[in-house]
């Protein structure tokens, strides 16, 4: 069953901030990814960081990274230099650094179908992305169940509505109900049609990245290749993922090949559950993750030197008593503040952080660990925020109320990374004349000039009386983004395509789905 057969009934959330998210919710509205005016915030010294960037260096001489079931890519290292014996790779100090630094792009922009939504990636920058991966889905109506295609176009729709995400993601539930061999064409298809943001492409098996890179190629059509450089245009964010500790096997060193080769961006993310796929320690996770980064990183420019990069840092601390990943932590945290300012030193765009949570349901523990990561994230200068919306359940679920309250933090992110207005009108002065001592300010012209965005207004937070909550149903925060969700999707307008367009993107899907046997493999 689809949460489509609950959108015709939904409930409509009643006063101004209702009505304002109803505005938002007819179509996209275009806000753009933001630029960063406040500092960093770091955790480590520059003799701290030395030390990391020395310990990964001595892991990667010393221990090496295994690059497996991928003859082609031991032969790319042996080429270059590398220490290759069997599938161990190791590297001379310095090489992997020197490698990236030589080619790889400080920051680059990844182009959307929509020119009005290209994201810049890298810099003082930070773009928003949907929760990933989850091959379950979960809402009040229905609880928790296997995610299905319709599914999967839902969060499509409701992040190509949401203001606050600047990017439509990619996994961003996994479809059980499509055969595991076809189902990517019609996922990306999803991202190409039901919206114009940028869109990450399929990793689960090389043919499936160039499945990828030829829709792309389709969807767009003339904006596909640069015409100064004649170099593709990157419009693909690929997620590569090491198979940590110090492991990449052949599915993603496939996958990174096919995108490299046609200069689409690579995100390298060491995926680790400190204490079982890195040490218990924070400096130890660090430059552990640091390692196999560089070792992704720089493969990718051996591939095809210039391929736009992204450092990639998953890293989360495990229950020593159960066994289960924990989230929300001080520990990760920790990780994520010093991967921050490591990738700044290597020159290299940084994705991280997100909502993340290990609650089954949006209660107070979801909200109170994705704000304690999601917090870190935003002031150590993520770039690539993935999972920023829906994760529940440690990744295995996607919350449709979750999106929408997650999605609703990403825009308070938005303010706060704007830093403070210095401006004449920020300063206030004429204000503060015009009230004088003893009176209020609700009436002067000041406040009637910026009232209506002086502050970010949540559409979906009560700070009503007590007695007009309880008339209004005495709802909690999960059933009034409920009702929002339900009310985008009544709503939504899938963005226009050039009929044509969608004739050949249609057309290629069929080809390539009866290449394939009739299997569920």
């Amino acid at each position: 069953m689809s949460e489509d057969t609950t959108v015709a009934h939904a409930r409509r959330p009643g006063g101004r901030d209702a009505k304002r998210a109803a505005r938002l919710a007819r179509r996209s509205v275009s806000v753009p990814y933001i630029t960063r005016k406040i500092p960093y915030y770091e955790v480590l010294d520059e003799e701290g960081l030395a030390l990391i960037e020395r310990n990964a260096e001595t892991i990667l001489h010393e221990i090496g990274v295994e690059f497996r079931d991928d003859p082609e890519a031991l032969q790319i290292w042996r080429s270059a230099g590398a220490d290759v014996q069997g599938q161990r790779v190791r590297f001379a100090r310095g090489m992997c650094r020197q490698l990236i630094q030589a080619s790889a792009p400080r920051e680059f922009v990844q182009h959307a179908r929509n020119p009005e939504h290209d994201v810049h990636i890298g810099g003082r920058c930070t773009v928003f992305a949907p929760a990933y991966g989850s091959p379950f889905v979960r809402s009040l109506d229905h609880g928790r169940r296997y995610g299905t295609i319709e599914d999967f176009r839902n969060f499509v729709r409701l992040a190509y509505l949401s203001p606050w995400l600047h990017h439509s993601g990619g996994t961003v539930c996994e479809p059980v109900d499509l055969p595991v061999n076809k189902r990517h064409l019609d996922m990306v298809y999803s991202h190409i049609r039901y919206s114009d943001k940028p869109f990450m492409g399929s990793v689960t098996a090389p043919e499936r990245a160039a499945d990828t890179v030829e829709l792309a190629k389709i969807a767009f059509g003339d904006r596909y290749l640069d015409p100064v450089s004649g170099k593709p245009n990157t419009v693909i964010l690929s997620l590569i993922n090491a198979n940590s500790p110090l492991t990449f096997d052949g599915t993603m060193l496939g996958a990174a090949k096919v995108y490299a080769r046609n200069n689409q961006a690579c995100l390298i993310t060491p995926f680790i559950l400190a204490g079982a796929m890195a040490p218990v320690t924070v400096a130890g996770v660090t430059a552990q993750t640091l390692a196999e980064a560089m070792a992704g990183m720089a493969f990718v420019q051996l591939v095809n030197p210039g391929t736009p990069v992204v450092l990639g840092s998953f890293a989360s601390s495990l229950s020593m008593q159960s066994g289960a990943p924990t989230f929300g932590t001080p520990e990760p945290a920790l990780v994520l503040y010093s991967m921050a300012a490591l990738a700044r030193r290597l020159g290299v765009p940084f994705r991280s952080g997100g909502g993340l949570c290990a609650s089954k349901i949006a209660d107070a523990q979801a909200a109170y660990e994705s704000a304690n990561t999601m917090l870190p994230t935003c002031l150590a200068g993520v770039n690539f925020v993935l999972h920023t919306a829906g994760w529940l359940e440690g990744g295995l679920a996607m919350g449709y109320e979750k999106f929408v309250m997650d999605a609703d933090q990403a825009g308070m992110m938005h303010t706060l990374l704007a830093g403070i207005d210095l401006s004449e009108n920020g300063q206030a002065l004429e204000a503060i004349r015009e009230v004088g001592p003893g009176k209020h300010f609700l009436g002067c012209s000041h406040t009637q000039a910026n009232f209506e965005n002086a502050f970010y207004r949540s559409p979906i937070a009560d700070n009503n009386s007590y007695e007009q909550w309880e008339s209004e149903g005495g709802r909690d925060l999960a059933q009034r983004a409920n009702a929002v969700w339900k009310k985008m999707l009544a709503e939504y307008e899938a963005p226009s395509i050039d009929p044509a367009v969608d004739e050949a993107l249609n057309d290629y899907i069929a080809r390539r789905k009866a290449a394939f046997p009739d299997s569920n493999i």
